[in-house]
């Protein structure tokens, strides 16, 4: 038998219900893998309180789209031969990143092969399935912006998961970061090679004084209108300014925008990109040359207090649900 979370109602933390199910089988094609991590990620709290836009809830949903396991079981062969040469890359044992899983949070993750991702050995369970989401959308908006050697990019709230990715992946690539956050968090900021600046009144003379030269490109986690207004400020093309939080307006404004309420669905290159992030990630941990900041791990069975901690804002870093504990 396997346990997960699961709701069958769009509402509050107390919606969500930690159940016992049969273990569910591999699809063709694909495997089972057993997590030994599960992110928590702020599109789950928006899908179960209906602030984001689901189809209606025909039976029990299960939230969370990323973890990391261990192979337990592959498509049978016989009928299902052709199905199950798609994971013939695999074994069980292997130790993997499962991206976009449809319902991470339980104890075993059904999943096509292609959306399996190697774990290395030096890379923890936590960090692994702290990649997901957040690091996905930095990558490909960063790639989607052109970011590159030499630039000077401007990250608004780049204490947060995506924002410390971004400057992260920026860095790596040679480009300057200038990143603003709330005092609390600025050693952090410095901590990742970016030049810390704190939001408030006087944040353009700040941004300024911090990128004399001047601001190639604009990563915005923020979505306030002192991030909107000093962006504008500081790039010569609204164009070279995108966003994650406000896209429902981006079109108004002549910025661009990825999610955050975006009419405007992903490219395939934007999607590939939010692929190719994983290995790229799960690789430069293994180098020790990023960082996965981990705020606090939950049982599973306590997905509803964890879920709470993220939309309360009062931890710093990635939220993860431990399904052995």
């Amino acid at each position: 038998m396997a346990q997960q979370i699961q709701y069958r109602t769009l509402g509050g933390p107390e919606v969500l219900e930690f159940v016992t199910v049969p273990t569910p089988t591999a699809p063709p094609g694909g495997v089972v893998v057993e997590t030994r991590a599960i992110g928590v990620n702020p599109i789950d709290v928006k899908l179960r309180t209906g602030l984001r836009p689901s189809p209606p809830i025909t039976e029990p949903r299960v939230p969370g789209s990323d973890a990391a396991g261990v192979i337990v079981s592959i498509a049978e062969t016989g009928a299902g031969a052709e199905a199950r040469a798609g994971a013939g890359a695999w074994s069980v044992g292997d130790e993997v990143i499962v991206r976009d899983a449809a319902g991470a949070y339980r104890t075993h993750v059904p999943a096509d092969a292609a959306q399996l991702v190697a774990k290395p050995a030096a890379v923890s369970w936590n960090e692994a399935a702290g990649i997901g989401i957040p690091v996905g959308t930095a990558y490909q908006a960063l790639r989607s912006l052109g970011v590159d050697a030499g630039q000077t990019l401007l990250v608004h709230g780049g204490s947060g998961a995506v924002g410390q990715a971004a400057i992260q992946f920026a860095r790596d690539w040679g480009a300057t970061v200038v990143a603003t956050a709330s005092a609390r968090n600025l050693d952090r900021l410095r901590a990742l090679g970016a030049i810390a600046v704190e939001y408030g009144e006087g944040l353009l003379e700040r941004v300024q004084d911090a990128a004399p030269d001047g601001i190639d490109r604009v990563l915005d986690a923020a979505g306030t209108d002192e991030a909107l207004d000093v962006s504008f400020a500081v790039v010569k093309h609204r164009s070279h300014i995108g966003t994650i939080v406000v896209g429902a307006k981006a079109d108004a404004l002549g910025i661009r925008a990825w999610m955050g309420g975006s009419p405007h669905p992903l490219t395939d290159q934007e999607q590939a990109w939010r692929r190719e992030a994983y290995g790229v990630a799960a690789d430069l941990i293994a180098e020790g040359r990023f960082e996965i900041e981990i705020a606090a791990v939950y049982p599973l069975a306590e997905a509803a207090a964890a879920q709470s901690a993220l939309a309360d804002g009062s931890l710093r870093g990635k939220l993860i649900l431990d399904p052995r504990a």
